[in-house]
């Protein structure tokens, strides 16, 4: 994955969640459940590090706009 980039957590309330889970349902599902909550910027897939397991997910929150409940 890239670097984060000090843009995308410049200010209070902004946040970049990086998921490492065993397959990409997974990964979504949590991506999923996050931006119900607050608004995020969603990743549309995943990465993978060749020779390890699991996979990535990077997708970035803006907990100042809350969403729903």
């Amino acid at each position: 994955m890239r670097q984060i980039n000090d843009a995308h957590v410049a200010e209070p309330g902004l946040a970049v969640v990086e998921v490492a889970a065993a397959d990409d349902r997974t990964a979504f599902a949590l991506q999923e459940i996050l931006a119900t909550r607050w608004a995020t910027a969603t990743a549309d897939r995943t990465t993978r590090v060749p020779g390890q397991p699991d996979v990535r997910l990077r997708c970035h929150l803006d907990l100042r706009q809350e969403l729903g409940t």
